[in-house]
């Protein structure tokens, strides 16, 4: 797989405007990214900007705190597919699985697979929150709700993906999910060392950089 198809061309600051995700839909087509991972209210926008390309639209759920009922995370993510997106970020809720409460976790990742079907599910872990034992738990509620992949972080908490946390959440899924390494993810250096580590996707808003070097 080419370097540029590891990449969400990533954009979800909440002060980001319509311009500036034109430009980004726009770069992702340019450098022939794997998706642009935009919030739900640019779905219109992006798929607009993208048609006709092989770029999917890819949206976060829950985000970035993951805290919402599950009724209000599975609307979300129906929303969203129902309105063109093609892949669904969502965040699982932290404060459940550390409680332990791994039935709550896994039930709604799976309703919210349910919701968004065929369309592809990344599970938000947000690992730097979670001792190594929690990851490894939130990977295994991961895997049995039926999701398509684990991701590191959201960006917006207290660290982004670590190689450390990328070895372990693959050591964990192995072949049955892939692994998303996303926050902090800017040099080439570090880019190469995820993907030596297991990830199969990165998110971040540095990819014309790291494709250019």
């Amino acid at each position: 797989m080419k370097p540029s198809k590891y990449i969400d061309h990533t954009l979800l600051k909440p002060e980001a405007q319509k311009a500036a995700i034109e430009k980004l839909c726009r770069e992702a087509k340019e450098y022939d990214f794997a998706s642009v991972c935009v919030n739900p209210c640019w779905i219109d926008v992006a798929k607009k900007e993208l048609a006709g390309s092989d770029v999917n639209v890819c949206v976060v759920i829950g985000f970035p705190l993951g805290a919402m009922t599950t009724e209000a995370k599975v609307f979300e993510a129906s929303d969203a597919v129902k309105k063109g997106a093609d892949e669904v970020d969502m965040v699982l809720n932290v404060g459940k699985l550390k409680d332990g409460d791994d039935a709550y976790v896994t039930d709604e990742i799976r309703k919210i697979k349910e919701a968004v079907g065929a369309h592809v599910l990344k599970v938000i872990i947000e690992a730097c929150l979670l001792t190594d034992e929690e990851k490894v738990r939130a990977c295994r509620d991961a895997m049995a709700a039926g999701a398509d992949f684990v991701k590191t972080s959201t960006g917006f908490s207290a660290g982004g993906a670590t190689v450390h946390d990328v070895k372990l959440m693959k050591e964990t899924v192995g072949d049955k999910l892939k692994v998303k390494a996303a926050g902090g993810v800017r040099t080439p250096e570090e880019f190469q060392a995820m993907i030596d580590a297991g990830a199969e996707r990165i998110g971040t808003s540095h990819g014309c950089e790291l494709v250019s070097e």
